[in-house]
């Protein structure tokens, strides 16, 4: 390993050791008290951002159940470095956000099939002419809805009042907060050191508020409460009948990836569940694709990736860097695995080994625990390492995940449904029993 892979993991490390998050939490929370200051939330929503308007549907719920001083910012995403493949990234999030609010019982383009984009500079000059208003958030959840509604007479009649020029000025202020404080998206929300994305990671900020025991009542809000329901995955006690004629689940997979990792064990309970194959399709990271990723990005990933394992019961936290060597002699090891049928165990005992035990997979000495986990002959596994035919194959799978809508890892589809992101393995469960929903029920 190189030193500046040394380095890389050890910094890895540090970000994501357990109890790491909750010496930090503890921390701010200390400095909070000695500076007798309040619990302050702050929110960064950007109006074009269909998660910015999902997450405002919830803000209220959250400053009228908690002690918080909610504060709200008119912003925008970074874009540049932060942001690959933008166009696909905007495409891919309209059909989420569709997906995610029907499963959250948010009205989303229901008074109109797109928002109104013309209005768009209009609406946001008439928000920041607000801005150091009294009221603004209120101001700015209801523009967030009037848009993402497709509410085209609304935006009309709020864009007449706008100021213009307005909101460059504004939402160039607000980027240089959002970078200041540590982060580069938007639909994010910061309290205490920490950010949450959406409401998605929304469940997150509440379990920490209720933590310090600031609510405003006893027991939990409705409304808040229903996102990790709506989210919780139920599994059949047995495979349906009609799982039988189902294709396999495809699985776009790095080794690189910790998301990956933290989706990998959760996919493959979820087709023994419903009686279904896994293709798992290994691609290179971006990195190795000549993707930047800015350590600010890096960094939120990792401690965010801590988190999500910690509650998806996923091993996980004393990691190997695997980028460059390591991870092409793994795509080579995946190979020869497939060829003997042990793809499955190779890539489980992989992932945890380089995300949880600090295995370094570009020595022998590493992959080498790794296939004797596996059941693989060494000389075959080594002799493998020296072929680089995976390549082609790699390349293939990567085109193949380009041309379902998805830029990076992991990427999971199931014939024509595809979901991104270890955060929607809870969607692909909840397809697959539509897909098998005969009218008698699944027993879960």
């Amino acid at each position: 390993m190189s030193v500046r892979n040394k380095l890389r993991s050890k910094l890895l490390s540090a970000w994501i050791r357990p109890g790491v998050r909750q010496r930090s939490r503890d921390w701010q929370e200390a400095r909070r008290r000695i500076a007798g200051r309040p619990h302050v939330v702050t929110a960064f929503l950007q109006l074009d951002d269909p998660y910015s308007y999902l997450l405002a549907r919830y803000l209220p719920a959250l400053a009228d159940h908690y002690h918080v001083d909610l504060s709200v910012r008119l912003s925008a995403a970074l874009g540049g470095d932060y942001e690959p493949a933008p166009d696909m990234q905007d495409e891919y999030a309209l059909l989420d956000c569709t997906r995610l609010a029907a499963e959250l019982g948010v009205p989303f383009l229901d008074k109109g099939s797109a928002p109104p984009v013309d209005q768009r500079a209009g609406l946001l000059d008439e928000l920041a002419g607000r801005a150091a208003e009294d009221g603004f958030a209120e101001e700015l959840f209801d523009v967030l809805e009037i848009y993402w509604r497709g509410d085209a007479g609304a935006a009309a009649r709020r864009a007449e009042e706008a100021v213009p020029g307005a909101a460059e000025t504004v939402i160039a202020d607000s980027q240089q907060v959002l970078a200041r404080m540590g982060h580069y998206n938007s639909a994010m929300l910061h309290y205490g050191g920490e950010w949450f994305w959406g409401v998605d990671r929304l469940p997150y900020l509440v379990e920490r508020l209720d933590d310090l025991g600031i609510a405003r009542r006893n027991g939990d809000d409705v409304l808040l409460a229903s996102i990790r329901q709506v989210m919780h995955m139920d599994l059949p006690v047995r495979p349906p009948a009609a799982a039988g004629k189902l294709p396999p689940i495809e699985l776009f997979y790095s080794f690189r990836s910790p998301y990956s990792q933290i989706c990998l064990p959760r996919v493959y309970a979820l087709a023994d569940a419903f009686g279904l194959d896994v293709v798992v399709r290994p691609v290179l990271p971006m990195v190795m694709r000549d993707e930047p990723l800015p350590p600010k990005k890096l960094r939120y990933i990792v401690r965010d990736a801590m988190r999500e394992a910690e509650t998806c019961g996923v091993p996980f936290g004393n990691a190997v860097d695997p980028v460059g060597a390591g991870v092409d002699r793994c795509h080579a090891v995946f190979a020869y695995a497939s060829s003997e049928r042990r793809e499955r165990d190779f890539v489980l005992n992989a992932g945890e080994m380089i995300w949880a035990h600090a295995i370094d997979v570009s020595t022998d000495t590493g992959m080498r625990k790794i296939t004797a986990k596996t059941g693989l002959f060494w000389p075959e596994a080594k002799l493998a390492m020296e072929d680089d035919d995976w390549r082609e194959t790699e390349a293939e799978d990567r085109q193949l995940m380009l041309s379902l809508g998805s830029w990076g890892v992991p990427t999971m589809c199931i014939g024509d449904f595809v979901v991104w992101g270890q955060d929607r393995v809870w969607m692909l469960a909840r397809h697959i029993e539509e897909l098998c929903d005969t009218g008698e029920g699944i027993l879960v």
